[in-house]
């Protein structure tokens, strides 16, 4: 009785596994599929998590970060450079935010390989571009989307002890002053 049992296992389970349809080519294209979505989605998981940020001036913003904050350089994310990133939205944006620079287009303005990179904390990166209008009495503009980035830098200023004034907290908006007493305004933008 046990060698009879045994014997049909192996029918029982092709049953329920059609070996034959897994090794066609419609099968095949299925395990290909899958094997590629898995592979996506451990590429996409393992990658960092990008700040952008919209300077006025790309050297001021490079000696800020670089001296004043500390921030180490970072490699520009594997991902940047399959455009899997969406680009920079300026739809909904405030054109008081902006350059006024009309022989820079869109495209080239926020071109995603541009800018300065920092590493802001272990699996999370501060992207750097221009294209942000100066301020008020020529203060250095730092305009961002993202209230959590915002916070961060602040963060990163109060640790260096350096001088700022927080304006407003919903939406987050403060100043620093740098060495060489520059005032940097930094800015969140509501989406």
């Amino acid at each position: 009785m046990m060698l009879c049992v045994s014997l049909n296992f192996p029918l029982v389970l092709g049953a329920f596994v059609p070996i034959d349809s897994l090794f066609s080519t419609q099968g095949i294209m299925v395990m290909l599929l899958a094997a590629y979505a898995l592979a996506m989605w451990m590429f996409l998981t393992s990658a960092p998590k990008v700040h952008t940020i919209m300077v006025s001036d790309l050297e001021v913003a490079r000696q800020f970060y670089e001296n004043l904050l500390n921030l180490n350089v970072a490699d520009v994310p594997l991902h940047y450079y399959y455009n899997y990133e969406q680009t920079l939205g300026t739809a909904g944006m405030d054109s008081f935010y902006m350059a006024s620079n009309p022989q820079l287009s869109p495209t080239t303005r926020f071109s995603q390989n541009e800018g300065l990179w920092y590493q802001l904390k272990k699996n999370t990166q501060l992207h750097i571009i221009g294209g942000a209008s100066l301020g008020n009495k020529n203060q250095q503009r730092h305009v961002c989307f993202d209230h959590d980035c915002l916070e961060q830098i602040l963060l990163k200023v109060q640790a260096r002890r350096l001088r700022y004034k927080v304006r407003r907290n919903k939406p987050l908006n403060f100043l620093v002053k740098d060495y060489d007493e520059r005032v940097i305004e930094l800015t969140e933008v509501k989406n």
